[in-house]
């Protein structure tokens, strides 16, 4: 579970969010809207302690903010798969050698790299390309490796940081397609995203930003497209509590 209590986060001193309180259960597929610079990568940080609160507390997956020293947010982020807009692939290595190094370092016994990086590759449909340089790729190609990348270390939870921001619209639609059978398997996926339309091709609890703060929502026509509409209070979540 993933839970956030009355936290403030703060990005170079400047307030971002004040008293958020919302909790992302096991297996949930949650989108985490709001327009460019609002807050949606600080906010995605802070879940693998990249950046902390200020105030309040951030939970996931039995790892609080408050309490967990600096070599456990190693741990942590082991139990994480985060997929990036612009890739960060290692273009000294191939496809293979991209997701084994994610194993080696996290101390997997060799005998046991290569069957979980040809399973994860299967899983995004891309093991004929284990020996390709990442930079002979299309852009969709290289946005499923990053989605086996994060899959390779069996992910409690994938968060997902405008992951088709680069993409054209049908490629765009492909990868949510992969997001959404890996989230089927129980894995829970948060998605931070502006592209409304993405929202649109597969309903699931969407949380927008607003007023330094997080409301659900519902993805509605706009005279320009889609926009994000908020909940009735009365309607919406409880807010999150910690045992």
């Amino acid at each position: 579970m993933i839970a956030l209590v009355n936290a403030d986060i703060d990005l170079n001193r400047k307030p971002i969010f004040r008293n958020l309180n919302f909790t992302i259960q096991p297996g949930e597929l949650v989108y985490i809207v709001g327009r460019s610079g609002s807050g949606k990568t600080t906010l995605l940080k802070s879940l693998y302690m990249e950046v902390k609160p200020v105030k309040g507390e951030i939970v996931v997956h039995g790892y609080s903010s408050r309490k967990i020293r600096k070599g456990k947010i190693a741990m942590l982020r082991r139990k994480l798969g985060i997929i990036f807009q612009d890739f960060r692939l290692l273009e000294d290595r191939n496809v293979y050698e991209n997701l084994a190094f994610v194993l080696t370092v996290t101390g997997t016994k060799h005998k046991l790299i290569k069957e979980k990086v040809m399973t994860a590759l299967k899983e995004v449909g891309l093991e004929h390309k284990a020996k390709e340089m990442p930079q002979n790729l299309s852009g969709g190609e290289q946005q499923r490796v990053v989605i086996a990348r994060a899959l390779v270390g069996d992910p409690v939870a994938i968060i997902a940081d405008e992951p088709t921001g680069n993409l054209d619209p049908d490629t765009s639609i492909e990868i949510l397609e992969y997001l959404k059978k890996i989230n089927a398997k129980g894995i829970s996926v948060i998605i931070g995203t502006h592209d409304y339309e993405l929202v649109r091709h597969h309903p699931s609890r969407t949380l927008m930003i607003k007023e330094m703060n997080l409301v659900e929502c519902t993805i509605e026509p706009a005279p320009t497209g889609w926009r994000p509409v908020p909940i009735p209070a009365s309607q919406q979540q409880p807010a999150s509590t910690i045992a």
